[in-house]
Order: structure tokens, then C-alpha cells, then sequence
């Protein structure tokens, strides 16, 4: 239970417990993409996404034991749709991060926040405000910039390309667990999406060529110990999002790139001026289309979020 001062020092901050929960989990999973880039030279994607979830969703079975013996069709369609939603997103950022360094990657997948709305605009015909267009074109110019101009145009090699089109899914992800968590057990909802993505990555091997890696104990520690984390995140931010509004929820995520680089900066990596730019117009991107303007009265615009784009995962 909450002590008292606890609970004062969270009123005087002006944050929520979910909000400060967020928070912490974003610092942390913007350090993972250096992991999963480490990890990357001792196994292929789809085997390291497998055991990723798989441990995820083992570990969070074991959690909710309980919940799952009355498990209902429906949740495990619905777990399996934000499942599938998970693999896709994951598993391609994963084979992008094969030969990208983790702060490009962070930052490309940022691109995912300003696809939501569009997103809703194709799936329930509703149209996306002139800010959130505003901040799709900021983003978008970040992206050419990230990815470098040259002499032949735009350096967008193999996995810029799977990073940028992994926002698609991601995207997904996002809408279906604002659709799915106010209907469903969280916990059941959790261990199936999360076991869903892990053996889907088990199958997608055969399909992309790739066998069992030898035993490292890089990999093992890295996708064990992701899926841990995956596990205690995914539960947060299922949690959190029942009570944190979607503004609110994608301002805290859009710092996540911004801690992948300070990580990849400390580990080494070195981006170029052009591409820090373009990194700051993604961000800056995220946080305009997350973005509508209000009048009180007669007076000036007052620039406050908008609730209409469901809060993004780290």
C-alpha cells in the first residue's frame, strides 16, 4: 500500500503512479536496442525474437496461472491479434538492428507515434488533424536526414528499410491494445500475445532461412534477459494505459530514442550532425501530432495534447 509521504511526494511532482512507472520503463528500453545490437553477431532475428517472447510469456503464464484456467475464446483471439501485431513489429526491427547501430534504429522506429492516426484514418475512416500532418512531414524530413543524403540521393540501406516499415505493426499494436485492454483480463490478454509472438518467431525461421545459432552465452543472457524485461514492460504498459491518457503516455515515450542514444553514445556510437538533426525532427514530429490547438474564449491558441492517439509502447 502506498505510504503517505509517497503518495505526497507523487502529488507534489504531479505524476501519476502509472505516469512515473512509465517513465522508468522508457529509460530502460531505450537501452535495450544496444543489446539486441550486441546480440545480434551471435544469432539470426526470428530465433532471438522466439526466446525473447517465449520467455516473456512463460514467465507471465507462471504469474497468472490462476486467470488462465477460464480463458475464453475471444481473449486468445484478441491476445493473438496484439500478438502477431508484436512479432511483426519486433521481428523487423530486430533484422534491422543485424546492420544498423541502435541509436539510428530508436530513432527510425520513433516514426511509429505519427502513424497512428493515419492508421485510424484507414481502419475507421476517421481523418487525422492538420497537426498531426504537420508532424508526419517533420518526421518524415528527420528520416531522410537520419538516413543521410549522398550524391545518388538518400542512404537508406537494408535495415533502415526493415526499421521503417516495422513501425507499420507497431502502429498496429498500439490500436489494438487500446481496443483490447478495457475488455479483456490483463492477465491472460498479456500471456497470450506475448506467447503468440514468441512462437511466431520460432516459425518465421524456415521461412527466412535461418537456423538454430551455436550456443553463446551473449545470446542466451540477452534474449532470456530481454524477455524478462519484455515481460515486466509489457504488463506496465498494458496496466498503465487503463488510467494514462494517450497524450500523456506518448509524451513520456517519445524520450525513448533520446535514451537509446545517450546509451549508444556512451557505448561508442557515433552519429553524424545531419542525422542528430533529423533525430530531433522525428522527436519533434511525435510530440506535434500528438498535439491540437484550443481556444478558451476569445483568447490566443492554446496548444494542448490531443486524446485521440492511443498510447505507444516503448
Amino acid at each position: 500500500m502506498t505510504s503517505a509521504p509517497l503518495r505526497s511526494r507523487l502529488r507534489w511532482s504531479g505524476l501519476s503512479r502509472q505516469e512515473l512507472a512509465l517513465i522508468v520503463i522508457t529509460v530502460f528500453w531505450g537501452g535495450t536496442f544496444l543489446i539486441v545490437h550486441t546480440a545480434m553477431d551471435h544469432s539470426g532475428p526470428m530465433f532471438f525474437v522466439g526466446v525473447r517472447f517465449l520467455t516473456a510469456g512463460l514467465l507471465c503464464a507462471v504469474l497468472f496461472w490462476r486467470v488462465l484456467r477460464g480463458i475464453r475464446w475471444r481473449e486468445i483471439l484478441a491476445g493473438a491479434a496484439i500478438g502477431a501485431a508484436i512479432f511483426g513489429g519486433y521481428g523487423l526491427q530486430t533484422a534491422g538492428l543485424q546492420t544498423i547501430d541502435s541509436s539510428t534504429s530508436a530513432f527510425i522506429t520513433a516514426f511509429y507515434v505519427p502513424l497512428v492516426p493515419l492508421l485510424q484514418w484507414i481502419v475507421f475512416r476517421k481523418a487525422p488533424r492538420a497537426l498531426t500532418l504537420v508532424g508526419l512531414a517533420l518526421a518524415f524530413i528527420g528520416l531522410l536526414l537520419v538516413a543521410g543524403p549522398t550524391a545518388d540521393g538518400f542512404a537508406f540501406g537494408e535495415g533502415e528499410i526493415l526499421t521503417l516499415i516495422s513501425t507499420i505493426p507497431i502502429a498496429a499494436e498500439i490500436i489494438l491494445i487500446s481496443l483490447f485492454t478495457a475488455k479483456f483480463d490483463l492477465g491472460r490478454l498479456t500471456v497470450v500475445q506475448l506467447l503468440t509472438a514468441g512462437v511466431l518467431g520460432f516459425a518465421a525461421m524456415p521461412v527466412v532461412g535461418e537456423s538454430v545459432p551455436a550456443f553463446s552465452w551473449v545470446w542466451v543472457l540477452a534474449a532470456v534477459g530481454m524477455g524478462a524485461v519484455s515481460a515486466l514492460i509489457q504488463l506496465t504498459m498494458t496496466w498503465a494505459q487503463r488510467s494514462v491518457s494517450p497524450t500523456k503516455a506518448t509524451i513520456i515515450y517519445a524520450a525513448e530514442p533520446v535514451w537509446a542514444g545517450v546509451v549508444g553514445r556512451i557505448a561508442g556510437e557515433r552519429i553524424p550532425a545531419l542525422a542528430i538533426l533529423g533525430a530531433g525532427l522525428i522527436i519533434l514530429g511525435t510530440l506535434v501530432s500528438e498535439l491540437r490547438i484550443r481556444r478558451r474564449g476569445a483568447d490566443a491558441p492554446v496548444v494542448s495534447p490531443s486524446p485521440e492517439t492511443p498510447a505507444p509502447p516503448p
